[in-house]
């Protein structure tokens, strides 16, 4: 058990990557939600 405890430290220490996380879709989605945050603020802020 103790063999595996470099291995385990190794691996968090060079940053876990997940296979599953796309650089894409998270910059899509991050995009996503600040254009529609952009969005909503001009509407409650249009002077009557």
């Amino acid at each position: 058990m103790t063999a595996n405890i470099p291995a385990a430290l190794t691996q968090l220490a060079e940053g876990g990557n997940h296979q599953s996380l796309s650089p894409y879709l998270t910059g899509g989605g991050a995009l996503f939600i600040l254009l529609l945050l952009l969005w909503i603020t001009t509407r409650f802020n249009r002077d009557r």
